[in-house]
C-alpha cells in the first residue's frame, strides 16, 4: 500500500470521527469519490489503524441507521419549497389578473 493512500485513509477516518459526517459529505469535503472514501475507511484503515477503524465503523453504522430520517427530511423540505413556489406564482398571477381587470374598467 502506498504511503499517500495510508495517510489519506487515516485523515479521512479522523475527519469522519471528529465531524460525525457521512461518506458522501467526507468525499465532497476532500474532493474525492465516495468509493475512495468508503474503501479507505473500511478496508485500508482496518489494516493501518484498527482502533480508529472500529470507531469510524460505529459512526458509519449510526449514519446508516439514520439515513431514512434524513431522506424523509429532505423530501419534506423539497415539497415545502415547491408549495411556497407555487403559492408565490399563484399570487403573482392573481395580481396580474387584477391589474388587467382594473385597466379594462
Amino acid at each position: 500500500m502506498h504511503i499517500q493512500s495510508e495517510e489519506r485513509a487515516v485523515t479521512l477516518g479522523i475527519y469522519i470521527l471528529e465531524q460525525k459526517t457521512t461518506v458522501r459529505a467526507t468525499a465532497k469535503h476532500f474532493g474525492i469519490s465516495k468509493s475512495t472514501v468508503h474503501k479507505d475507511v473500511t478496508e485500508r484503515l482496518t489494516e493501518i489503524r484498527p482502533d480508529l477503524a472500529e470507531q469510524v465503523h460505529e459512526v458509519l453504522l449510526c449514519n446508516k441507521r439514520e439515513r431514512h430520517i434524513r431522506g424523509g427530511m429532505a423530501t419534506k423540505r423539497k415539497y415545502e419549497l415547491l408549495a411556497k413556489s407555487r403559492k408565490s406564482c399563484q399570487e403573482e398571477t392573481n395580481r396580474q389578473i387584477s391589474a388587467n381587470i382594473a385597466e379594462k374598467m
